[in-house]
C-alpha cells in the first residue's frame, strides 16, 4: 500500500471504531488515537519528504501512486505529494488532534459528532494527497457535506439558517468547479486527469482558458471567502461547534485556496495572467473589507469570522501576484492563519462555555478569574496583528515584499492598500483584548467562573507551541514551500 494511503484509512478506521464504540471512553480512545496516529503519520511524512530533497530527489511530486478507477473517463486514484501538500497535511494532523481535545466533554450525542467530523478530517486528507482532477472533487465534496449535519445539529443560534446558507453556497461553488474541471479535461485534449500530466500537455486553448479559469477559480474562491461569495463564512463560525469552527477555518477554507493556485492557475496559465487582475481587485476588497467589519462586530466568533475572510483574502491576493515571493508567503498565509484562527475558535469556545456569552459587551475582567485562557488569548492576537517571533509576521512580511515585486503601479497601488489591514487588525485586535480580558468584572457570577481544564491545556499548547515555532523558525518550511512553488510560478511568468 502506498504510504499517502495511510491518511485515508486512519480516518477510515477511526470512523469504523467509533461504530462499535460503546461509552464515551471508548468513543474518546478511539479519537485520540486516530488523531495522534495522524499527526505521527503527518511528522514522518516530513521527515520522508526533507530527506528524499536533501538526497537530490528532483521529481515533481514524491511518493506517487496510480491505480485506475474508471477507464472510460480515465479517473484514477492518483496520490503524490510536494512541500506545499506536506505542509498542508501537517496543519491538517494539528487541527484535527487538537479539535479532538477541544471537543472532549462535547454532548449530546457524541459518537455521531465525532462521525461527521472524522469524516470531514478524511476528506480534508484525501484532498491534500490527490492529484487526479475527479479524485480530488470526490474528497473535496466529502469534505463539505457533514458541514451541514455539524453546524445543524451541534451548532448554536441561528444554526439551521447557518447551515444551510453555508451548503447553499458551497455547493454553488462546486458546481462551478465541476464544470471547470470537466472543461479543463475534454479542453485538453488529454486521455488523463492527472493534472500533473495535464499541465506537462499544456495544450488547453487560450479562449477555452478563459472560460475555465474564471469558473475553477470561483468555485474554489467562494470556500476561500473570496467577495462578494463570501458571506456564509461569518454566519457559518459563529453558528459551528467549537472544533468544527477550527478545522472549518483551520484547515476546510485553506482547500480554496490550495485550489485555486493548484489547479486554475497551474493548468490555465495564460488566462491567469489575462484575468488575474479583475480577481486581484476582489481579493484586495475581500482584505480590507474583512479587517474593517471585523472592527464593528461585538461577538467574539463574528470577529474572528471577519479576520478569517481578511486573512484568507490576503492568500489569494498573493497567489494572484505570480511570483514566488508571494506565492510562498500565500502557503505559509495558509499554515500561519490556520493554526490562529484554531486557536482563537478554541479559545472563544472555552470562553463561552464557561460565561455563555461572546458578547463583548457583557464581557470584562477575565484575565484576574481565568488567566491561563486570557494569556492564550493575548498570544492569539499578538499573532493576528503580526507581532514578529509569531507566524503571523513571516507570512505577511513574505507577502507584501513579494507583491511589491511587481513594478507597475496597479499592483503596488494594491499592495499598499492591502497593507492598510495590518493597522486596521492591530486596531480591533488590541482593543478586543483591553475590553474582554483587562479593566473590572462587572458581571459577579463571572467571578466564581474556573480556568482551563487539562483537555483544554493540551489543544491550546500545542497551537500555540505551533504558532511560536513557525514564527521563530519559518526557514525549513519556507524553502520546503519555495521549491515545490517554482513549477507553477516558471509557468505564470509571462
Amino acid at each position: 500500500m502506498n504510504f499517502l494511503s495511510i491518511f485515508v484509512l486512519i480516518p477510515l478506521l477511526m470512523l469504523a471504531g467509533l461504530w462499535a464504540a460503546r461509552g464515551i471512553k471508548a468513543i474518546r480512545g478511539v479519537m485520540v488515537t486516530g488523531a495522534s496516529a495522524l499527526l505521527i503519520t503527518s511528522v514522518v511524512l516530513t521527515f520522508m519528504y526533507l530527506g528524499e530533497r536533501s538526497a537530490g530527489n528532483t521529481a515533481e511530486m514524491l511518493f506517487r501512486a496510480d491505480t485506475l478507477w474508471y477507464a472510460p473517463l480515465h479517473i484514477s486514484y492518483s496520490v503524490g505529494v510536494d512541500g506545499i501538500s506536506v505542509a498542508m497535511l501537517l496543519l491538517s494532523a494539528v487541527i484535527v488532534f487538537t479539535g479532538t481535545f477541544a471537543s472532549w466533554r462535547l454532548q449530546p450525542l457524541t459518537k455521531e459528532y465525532f462521525l461527521w467530523f472524522t469524516l470531514l478530517s478524511m476528506g480534508v486528507f484525501g484532498f491534500f494527497i490527490s492529484i487526479d482532477l475527479f479524485t480530488m472533487f470526490m474528497f473535496y465534496e466529502i469534505a463539505l457535506i457533514p458541514m451541514y449535519l455539524l453546524i445543524g445539529v451541534w451548532g448554536s443560534g441561528r444554526k439551521e439558517y447557518a447551515a444551510m446558507k453555508l451548503t447553499l453556497m458551497l455547493m454553488g461553488g462546486s458546481a462551478f468547479l465541476l464544470i471547470g474541471i470537466l472543461g479543463i479535461y475534454f479542453g485538453s485534449g488529454a486521455t488523463t486527469m492527472n493534472l500533473l500530466e495535464i499541465a506537462q500537455l499544456h495544450n488547453i486553448p487560450f479562449a477555452q482558458q478563459c472560460i475555465w479559469f474564471p469558473l475553477t477559480f470561483l468555485g474554489f474562491g467562494v470556500l476561500g471567502a473570496l467577495f462578494p461569495f463570501h458571506t456564509w463564512s461569518p454566519d457559518g463560525h459563529a453558528s459551528a461547534p467549537t472544533a468544527v469552527s477550527m478545522l472549518h477555518a483551520g484547515v476546510l477554507m485553506k482547500l480554496g485556496g490550495y485550489g485555486c493556485f493548484r489547479i486554475a492557475m497551474y493548468l490555465m496559465p495564460e488566462a491567469a495572467n489575462e484575468l488575474s487582475w479583475i480577481f486581484l481587485i476582489l481579493t484586495g476588497i475581500s482584505v480590507v473589507y474583512g479587517a474593517f467589519s471585523a472592527c464593528v462586530q461585538t461577538d467574539l466568533k463574528y470577529i474572528n469570522a471577519y479576520s478569517s475572510v481578511s486573512h484568507c483574502g490576503l492568500v489569494l491576493f498573493a497567489i494572484l501576484m505570480l511570483n514566488q515571493t508571494a506565492a510562498t508567503g500565500a502557503i505559509l498565509q495558509m499554515l500561519s492563519h490556520g493554526l490562529m484562527t484554531a486557536l482563537f475558535f478554541a479559545l472563544i469556545g472555552m470562553i463561552y462555555g464557561r460565561t455563555h456569552t461572546r458578547d463583548v459587551r457583557e464581557l470584562a475582567g477575565l484575565m484576574k478569574v481565568m488567566p491561563f485562557l486570557s494569556v492564550c488569548y493575548v498570544i492569539a492576537g499578538l499573532a493576528n496583528l503580526g507581532l514578529p517571533g509569531l507566524s503571523g509576521f513571516i507570512a505577511e512580511m513574505t507577502i507584501f515584499v513579494g507583491s511589491f515585486q511587481n513594478n507597475d503601479v496597479f499592483h503596488r497601488t494594491l499592495t499598499i492598500i492591502a497593507c492598510s489591514s495590518i493597522v486596521i487588525t492591530a486596531v480591533y485586535i488590541l482593543r478586543l483584548v483591553g475590553k474582554i480580558l483587562y479593566g473590572t468584572c462587572t458581571n459577579k457570577h463571572h467571578l466564581a467562573l474556573t480556568d482551563a481544564t487539562w483537555d483544554e491545556r493540551v489543544a491550546v499548547i500545542c497551537l500555540i507551541v505551533c504558532v511560536a515555532g513557525l514564527g521563530m523558525a519559518p526557514f525549513w518550511v519556507s524553502h520546503m514551500i519555495g521549491e515545490s512553488v517554482l513549477p507553477v510560478v516558471s509557468q505564470l511568468i509571462p
